[in-house]
């Protein structure tokens, strides 16, 4: 019982230490505009409700000029860690390779 809750305890700690270190947070990035885009990742982000598009093309525009100015957001406007964890685009993308999966297994019948 003991080992299960140093061994969460040390995950979470290790958790917030990359969240920290990866610095996206500093210019108000969530963790799903992070990934890489794939064909897959671009069909999910087309498939967004209207107001998430607009909040994630916002974020990542803020970021590219703060980027560019080599400065980052004021502290109370960074990412926490509870903001970076949800998890916008997920859902879309994991429907995205479903339906893929289910592509390719059709063409081979």
């Amino acid at each position: 019982m003991a080992a299960k809750q140093v061994t969460k305890g040390s995950a979470d700690l290790l958790k917030r230490w990359l969240f920290k270190t990866s610095r996206f947070n500093q210019y108000g990035l969530k963790s799903d505009d992070m990934i890489n885009e794939t064909d897959e990742v671009k069909e999910a982000v087309r498939r967004l409700p209207d107001h998430v598009y607009d909040e994630r093309a916002f974020r990542i525009h803020r970021a590219l000029h703060f980027c560019m100015l080599k400065r980052v957001l004021p502290k109370e406007e960074w990412t926490t860690v509870d903001d970076a964890d949800n998890h916008y685009l997920t859902p879309y993308l994991n429907e995205v390779e479903k339906e893929n999966e289910e592509k390719k297994e059709w063409a081979k019948k």
